[in-house]
């Protein structure tokens, strides 16, 4: 074959590559961010497809730096914050940027954005299904520079079909509430918050796992208790942390710490040369992962 068009045959194949994870990514992220944006819609009255947009947009699919490392998935600069900061490169060097917990702190934290600033409040005078002119009004309004922005947001819901969300909202039925909420955690691993009236055999049901699978996820023996709102794993946990240490608080025990930051519990135990059952005092720091010398 010819080399030039051994090279453009390459070209093409990776381009097609790269094209078919950007939609898979895509994807994944509005099915896991989906409900999600529909409960701050009923709450708010922001379109769902306008936040699955930006939020599609700002983080690039979930896999953006601030999306990954700082749960930040729209962008949002820290202003009059008061909570963690992260610093990251954008319009200026080393700017200042919300950092989350959890990714759903970051869509809460946008929908309090949106109805506290004035500059946004001629948006809400539009129909909540108007995703057009909520792109242009946020475009406007200067939520980003860029002079394409409402463009990209309208191609977004138009091309993912996100407007179907502001409809299954307004229309009166709260189907899309059934189901259990799935969450992504800081080690990228999904999960939900077990409901008062949930047992773990209800969502080993909704979700199609075995219980002992269900259980082995979340380092839980048969006969053990979970209590209300208990963060429960859907996927393994990982061998190590997405943070390189954690510093314990008090009421802190390995198992919680496990749950909290999505490592197995035997491989915190591991990292930390402790004993199975061995817990860890106030102010000590964890490793939670290889690599790192613990000078703490």
């Amino acid at each position: 074959m010819n080399t030039n068009i051994k090279y453009s045959f390459l070209l093409i194949c990776l381009s097609a590559s790269l094209s078919l994870f950007s939609q898979s990514a895509r994807q994944i992220y509005i099915d896991t961010y989906d409900v999600v944006a529909m409960r701050e819609m009923k709450q708010y009255k922001i379109p769902a497809s306008i936040t699955l947009a930006q939020g599609i947009l700002e983080s690039g699919n979930g896999l953006s730096k601030l999306a990954s490392k700082s749960n930040n998935h729209f962008g949002i600069k820290c202003h009059d914050w008061k909570g963690a900061k992260v610093y990251h490169d954008d319009d200026r060097k080393n700017e200042c940027f919300r950092k989350y917990k959890h990714a759903d702190e970051s869509f809460r934290d946008h929908s309090v954005f949106l109805t506290t600033r004035s500059r946004y409040a001629s948006l809400f005078d539009l129909k909540e299904d108007d995703y057009k002119g909520w792109a242009r009004g946020l475009q406007k309004a200067g939520y980003a520079t860029s002079n394409t922005y409402a463009k990209l947001l309208i191609r977004i819901i138009e091309d993912n079909d996100l407007h179907q969300y502001d409809e299954k909202v307004l229309n009166g039925t709260e189907d899309w509430l059934s189901g259990t909420v799935v969450m992504v955690s800081s080690n990228k691993i999904k999960y939900v918050q077990l409901d008062e009236d949930q047992s773990l055999e209800n969502i080993a049901n909704e979700f199609e796992i075995k219980m002992d699978k269900l259980l082995s996820y979340n380092d839980l023996r048969w006969d053990d208790k979970v209590s209300a709102k208990a963060k429960i794993y859907i996927q393994p946990k990982k061998g190590k942390g997405a943070a390189k240490t954690y510093k314990v608080k008090s009421g802190d025990t390995m198992y919680k710490i496990s749950q909290e930051m999505g490592i197995k519990l035997a491989s915190l135990y591991a990292k930390n040369n402790m004993t199975v059952g061995e817990q860890p005092n106030a102010g000590k720091v964890l490793l939670l992962r290889s690599g790192f010398l613990n000078m703490f």
